[in-house]
């Protein structure tokens, strides 16, 4: 008798307002978690557990792993389910890297994830706030998403959100998943990406002011990035006579490594 993906699945019962999209395919769930390369120092933080696709390739890790997870129901399935792994009920937006979870190995968190499309942004900005306590992360991202992480300058997918992670990290696309592999099934194909954080040498004495350099950059695209630039100048006190810099390019012009260093020069302007 065959059965429906709909019947199959239907125990799930994803909560669209929280964007639930759950991995269902046990291979790629199986090739995620051979991804982590675990140590004996290593911490492993899973964001959205779900209903435990994941999960269960890292029930033997004890104290080394923990898991967080918004959606009650699925946070108290998972503590019936696995009742010696660390779950924590909590927004990872919300998240305290030093006060919620259990074990803080600095710079050795791995972080994995089949994480929500519609907070994407968000929860890559919560990691890159919280880079000094993370070796990598492995997370399943909207294919679009992937490529504009891995963009590079003068292209259109190159923006905010590629300078903004390559400026703290490495990323890499390791894979494909098609929309079978989850439940219900995405109408947009997905990407497996890897961010190392430990192989980084660039320095940012301000990551306030390096955020809005280029927010602002890039907030109007099709400008110079002297026209781009005026209002946040003018807001900051900084002259543009006091850079030695060509300001006629466009945003996406600008390589990763030239926002840091006018970044560095405004910080050093400012004091």
């Amino acid at each position: 008798m065959l059965v429906s993906n709909t019947e199959k699945y239907k125990k799930y019962k994803p909560k669209k307002f929280l964007g639930q999209n759950f991995l269902v395919d046990d291979n790629i769930a199986r090739k995620i978690s051979r991804t982590v390369e675990f140590s004996k120092d290593d911490f492993v933080l899973e964001i959205g557990p779900g209903h435990g696709a994941l999960t269960r390739y890292f029930t033997d890790y004890g104290d080394n792993y923990a898991a967080v997870e918004i959606d009650k129901s699925a946070f108290e399935n998972l503590k019936e389910k696995y009742p010696k792994v660390n779950f924590i009920h909590k927004d990872f937006l919300k998240l305290d890297f030093i006060k919620d979870i259990p074990v803080i190995p600095s710079g050795n968190i791995k972080v994995i994830g089949n994480i929500p499309y519609n907070i994407t942004s968000e929860i890559l900005f919560k990691l890159f706030d919280n880079r000094d306590y993370i070796h990598s992360a492995v997370l399943m991202v909207q294919k679009e998403v992937a490529q504009r992480l891995i963009a590079i300058s003068d292209t259109k997918e190159y923006g905010i959100l590629a300078v903004q992670t390559q400026a703290n990290c490495i990323p890499k696309i390791l894979f494909s998943v098609p929309p079978t592999a989850f439940f219900p099934k995405p109408r947009v194909n997905s990407s497996v990406i890897k961010l190392d954080f430990r192989t980084v040498s660039f320095e940012i004495s301000n990551y306030e002011h390096f955020r809005l350099l280029v927010r602002n950059a890039f907030g109007k695209r099709r400008k110079t990035i002297r026209n781009s630039l005026m209002g946040f100048f003018e807001e900051k006190g900084l002259s543009f006579a006091d850079f030695d810099f060509d300001f006629s390019r466009r945003a996406e012009n600008l390589k990763v490594q030239e926002y840091i260093m006018l970044s560095q020069k405004i910080t050093k302007l400012l004091g």
